[in-house]
């Protein structure tokens, strides 16, 4: 069996389709996929010895000026390339209208949530076979039952888990990798929290990484560096981070992607949030642990708070100390062989 799965961005969305993918290959012997995704985030797919093809989208780049892509010919080439091959199924594992239109694109029987259960309901009507899967599910549990449902196989409701082709290194682990970058204003820990977990960790003459990928988290991370006089890392490539993560004895992140690729990884690791809903989609796995503070508002879902403090910090947020951290890091190891 060929399938197409469309789940383009973002990261944190996009690894969370990989258990999807684990179960239909122990249910399904032979099961082979292509992925269509967002061009930045093409390393992932490959990862996982059942995907075949990667299929690139520029959706993102393509908004910048759709004339001038059309004009290049570029669209064109998409559309050639995502029709070069009969599917038996196609799954839109995304839900909205931006991945349901070029799903419709492909040769096969399009498969994706019915009209409540999309995340934009008029995504649904794109389909051709549509199944109700709850929303007050975990994002991730919500993929593997719509996997399930399209491909014909039981749904196992078990702890999801994945295996992938990365680098784990056979050298002892060591050192702390702090995935201090996120795309939301609120979901940012302070940066002075980030120093105070550092200085606790260097008292225990621990080593800490400092990835970055944007400019602002360049930022950051220097500065961070310099307080700590630590070396900041290079510009890392996703595959490069994510075989660091196996290599690290802990990872530490805000609520983004690469914090729910370290879950999966079963990386012992803290997930920090604030405005966003843990029951929802919050990162899972054995040796990974969220914290949030309870806060009366949170989550909010608000991508800028609207409750800051007198000194212009997030409650939510700023009431998780760095002491808290170490403290679940440690109840962490119980799960370590």
């Amino acid at each position: 069996m060929r399938v197409l799965v469309v789940k383009t961005s973002s990261m944190g969305d996009v690894i969370h389709t990989l258990p999807a993918i684990e179960d239909a290959t122990k249910a399904i012997p032979g099961i082979k996929f292509d992925w269509l995704i967002e061009e930045g985030f093409q390393e992932i797919p490959a990862w996982h010895d059942s995907v075949d093809k990667v299929i690139p989208i520029g959706l993102r780049r393509w908004r910048k000026s759709w004339r001038k892509t059309f004009l290049s010919g570029e669209i064109k080439q998409f559309l050639k390339r995502l029709r070069e091959k009969n599917y038996d199924v196609v799954i839109d594992a995304q839900g909205l209208i931006k991945s349901a239109i070029p799903a419709k694109f492909a040769k096969g029987i399009l498969c994706g949530f019915d009209q409540p259960s999309a995340r934009e309901g008029m995504a649904a009507r794109f389909y051709d076979r549509k199944f109700a899967v709850d929303k007050s599910l975990h994002a991730i549990e919500r993929v593997r039952r719509l996997f399930a449902l399209s491909l014909g196989y039981e749904y196992q409701n078990t702890l999801p888990s994945v295996k992938l082709n990365l680098n784990a290194g056979l050298e002892e682990k060591k050192g702390f990798l702090f995935l201090h970058g996120t795309t939301w204003p609120s979901k940012h820990w302070p940066d002075e929290s980030w120093l105070e977990l550092g200085k606790l960790l260097k008292e225990k003459c621990e080593a800490i990484y400092l990835p970055w990928a944007t400019g602002q988290e360049k930022d950051r991370a220097e500065w961070l560096g310099k307080e700590l006089n630590i070396s900041v890392l290079p510009k890392l490539s996703l595959t490069e981070i994510a075989e660091l993560m196996l290599k690290a004895k802990a990872v530490v992140g805000v609520d983004t992607g690469l914090t729910h690729l370290a879950a999966l990884l079963d990386v012992r690791s803290i997930g920090i949030y604030g405005s966003t809903d843990v029951g929802l989609t919050g990162a899972l796995g054995q040796k990974h642990k969220n914290i949030s503070s309870g806060y009366e508002c949170s989550p909010c879902l608000a991508k800028v708070c609207k409750v800051l403090d007198e000194k212009n910090k997030q409650p939510c947020l700023d009431s998780i100390t760095p002491e808290s951290i170490l403290k679940n890091l440690e109840e962490l190891r119980r799960y370590e062989s």
